[in-house]
């Protein structure tokens, strides 16, 4: 059996398609009956509007496992956003999650003891965007959700790796906040 995994935390940023195609998921990965399974049921049952939380479905009906809460850390406002959030989104999460368990980053075995809570952002932008291209958005938020739970399970990056990369590494929007350009 594999060790307990009371909470575990990551995040991923996916970039490199189409504007407003990005993804950057942050997950809290544990135990339901630890601290992670507490807040999972917090989270379900204390909705908020504009921040409605959903499972990761693979369709309408198919709930992924291990359990994956989706919180949105935009504001949902309109329908289309939501049409998008909760249906190509929705369902990358999903795919991501498997990948995670197909890769063995989420034990197999663990999978019905495990839950997952992932912040999702989706650009605004793609309501506006007629041409929105779904597959490449699909791909993008899959590829970034099993990045997250990699980092999540593999404990990355490592203290070590940060206390030796700290100076060399540098938030990109303090970058553009120093060039004046936000």
């Amino acid at each position: 059996m594999s060790e307990r995994i009371i909470l575990r935390t990551g995040e991923a940023l996916v970039a490199g398609g189409p504007p407003g195609t990005a993804a950057e998921p942050e997950v809290v990965i544990g135990e339901l009956d630890g601290p992670v399974g507490v807040a999972l049921a917090t989270l379900t049952g204390d909705q908020v509007k504009g921040h409605t939380r959903v499972f990761a479905l693979l369709n309408t009906d198919i709930q992924v496992r291990p359990v994956t809460l989706m919180v949105s850390k935009v504001t949902v406002k309109d329908p289309r956003y939501t049409n998008i959030l909760m249906g190509t989104v929705q369902a990358a999460i999903a795919n991501g999650v498997l990948d995670a368990v197909r890769a063995g980053d989420i034990p197999k075995e663990k999978a019905n003891d495990l839950g997952i809570i992932v912040s999702v952002w989706l650009a605004p932008t793609v309501i506006k965007d007629d041409k929105l291209d779904h597959k490449i958005l699909f791909d993008i938020h899959r590829q970034a959700m099993a990045k997250a739970i990699h980092k999540a399970m593999n404990h990355q990056p490592s203290i070590d790796w940060l206390l030796e990369h700290q100076e060399e590494i540098r938030h990109k929007y303090y970058l553009m906040g120093l060039d004046g350009k936000i």
